[in-house]
C-alpha cells in the first residue's frame, strides 16, 4: 500500500537541509506522497527554489501548528532542541532528533508522552566502515581503544563566519564536547559504556569563541580503557579510531573509510560519502517508524551519551 507522510523540519541550517533532501530522497525512491511543512525562526537564509518547491506551509516558530504530523524532525540549534521536542511532542507520534537532545542536563526532565517515537541521530553507526568493524572485529577482545576526532571549525562551511555560528557559543549550545558527540555514540556503540571518566574541557586556541575548543577523555570498565580527544582547532581533518587487541592492532580511518590491521597486509578501503551513510539512517529512522523495527537510540540512550559527552556519571 502507498503510504502517505505529514512532516514538517523544525530548522532549516545546514544540517536541517541535509536530512530535508535525503527525506525528499527517500519518499521518491519509495514511492510515497507527501505534505512537507518547515517551522523556521526568521533568523535564517531564504530557502531556495530546489527547497521551496517540495514545501507545502512555512510556519513561524511562534505560530501553532496541527496536532497530526507523522514525523517532525528537530533540527534547530542545540540549545533549542529540548523546547521544541516539549512544545511539540503532541503534534506528531514520532520525531528524528539532531544530537544532541539538549545543551543543558538542567532543563531536561525526560517528561514526553510515552507513546511517542523519539529517535535521536547517530549517523556514524551507518558508516559502512563502522559497520564493518562491528562485524569483523573480535571487539570483546579489545582491552584498549583510541580515538580522535580533530576539525577546524573555521572550515565548517565555507563562505560563513564561524563566530556567527552556534557552535561558537556556549549559550547556543556549542562547544567541542556535545558538537562532537558522535565519538561517544559509535564507542559506546561498539564497547558498551565505561564505568568511569575524567574529562579535561576547555577553551585553549586562538579562535575567537566562548565555547570550548579542546575535550580530552579517560574512561575505563574492569577490562578496557577508553581515550578521547576531541578539538576544534586541527588544520588536518582527523576522525580515527585505533583498537589494540592481544595479537592485532587495528586503525580505522572513519573519514576517508579506511581500515588497516597488523596482521593483514592489504587495508580494506569503505569509502564513501557523508550522504551515502546519512542516507542509510533516514531509512533506518523511517523502519523504526513503520514499526519494521526497534528504536535503537531513543532518548534515554541518547541522555546516557551525552551524560558521558559531559564527564557525569550515571
Amino acid at each position: 500500500m502507498k503510504r502517505h507522510y505529514k512532516i514538517a523540519f523544525c530548522g532549516m541550517g545546514s544540517i536541517g537541509r541535509r536530512h530535508f533532501r535525503n527525506t525528499i530522497k527517500y519518499l521518491l525512491e519509495h514511492d510515497c506522497s507527501y505534505q512537507i511543512d518547515v517551522i523556521r525562526s526568521g533568523k535564517g537564509k531564504k530557502l531556495d527554489e530546489d527547497f521551496e518547491k517540495y514545501i507545502s506551509e512555512q510556519y513561524s516558530d511562534k505560530e501553532t501548528i496541527s496536532p497530526d504530523y507523522d514525523v517532525i524532525f528537530i533540527t534547530n540549534p542545540t540549545s533549542m532542541h529540548w523546547d521544541s521536542i516539549l512544545k511539540y511532542q503532541n503534534c506528531t507520534r514520532s520525531m528524528f532528533i539532531e544530537k544532541p537532545v539538549t545543551d543543558n542536563m538542567e532543563n531536561y526532565t525526560g517528561d514526553l508522552r510515552q507513546e511517542l517515537i523519539c529517535y535521536v541521530a547517530c549517523p556514524l553507526r551507518y558508516s559502512r566502515v563502522l559497520q564493518y568493524v562491528k562485524k569483523n572485529i573480535a571487539l570483546d577482545k579489545v582491552y584498549s581503544v583510541r580515538a580522535i576526532c580533530s576539525t577546524y571549525l573555521p572550515g565548517w562551511h565555507l563562505g560563513e563566519d564561524y563566530r556567527e555560528s552556534y557552535s561558537a557559543h556556549k549559550d547556543m549550545g556549542g562547544g567541542v564536547a556535545i558538537d562532537l558527540i558522535h565519538e561517544w555514540d559509535y564507542l559506546t556503540w561498539l564497547f558498551g559504556r565505561p564505568k568511569h571518566v575524567i574529562r579535561i574541557c576547555r577553551k585553549v586556541s586562538e579562535l575567537e569563541i566562548d565555547s570550548e575548543d579542546l575535550a580530552v577523555y579517560l574512561g575505563y570498565t574492569d577490562n578496557r580503557i577508553y581515550e578521547l580527544h576531541l578539538d576544534y582547532f586541527g588544520r588536518y581533518e582527523i576522525r580515527e579510531m585505533e583498537l589494540y587487541l592481544p595479537k592485532q592492532t587495528v586503525h580505522v580511518d572513519i573519514l576517508n573509510g579506511m581500515l588497516r590491521s597488523s596482521d593483514q597486509e592489504v587495508a580494506v578501503c569503505l569509502r564513501e560519502e557523508r550522504d551515502e551513510y546519512q542516507m542509510r539512517e533516514i531509512s533506518h529512522f523511517f523502519d523504526i517508524v513503520n514499526g519494521v523495527c526497534e528504536n535503537d537510540n531513543d532518548i534515554k540512550e541518547a541522555v546516557k551519551t551525552l551524560r558521558l559527552a559531559k564527564g557525569l556519571e550515571d
